[in-house]
């Protein structure tokens, strides 16, 4: 592991990983990161620290709701390292 600070998350790079690992139908992920100036997990560039994640894909199909943030979280890991402190999950399943 290199001592390097790594680039802070961005909404396009989380939504670009969750595009490669979920195949997603739907997918919104919205930076809320100015919503949590002051509070735990906050920077002082007020971006890169609280996301939103709104996902849709047929991977979640016979899944439950725990599993299905567990994907999300698995997928996202190594973006914690690089300053995600919270993310909010809402996971669909897409229409039968």
């Amino acid at each position: 592991m290199s001592n390097a600070p790594a680039c802070p998350p961005t909404a396009e790079r989380l939504e670009q990983r969750l595009r490669e690992t979920l195949q997603p139908t739907a997918l919104e992920v919205i930076d809320e990161s100015y919503q949590h100036q002051g509070h735990a997990g906050a920077n002082a560039s007020g971006f890169g620290t609280h996301f939103r994640v709104r996902v849709t894909s047929p991977i979640f199909t016979g899944k439950s709701a725990v599993m299905r943030h567990r994907l999300v979280y698995d997928s996202l890991r190594d973006f914690i390292e690089q300053g995600l402190h919270a993310l909010a999950i809402e996971t669909h399943l897409p229409p039968v």
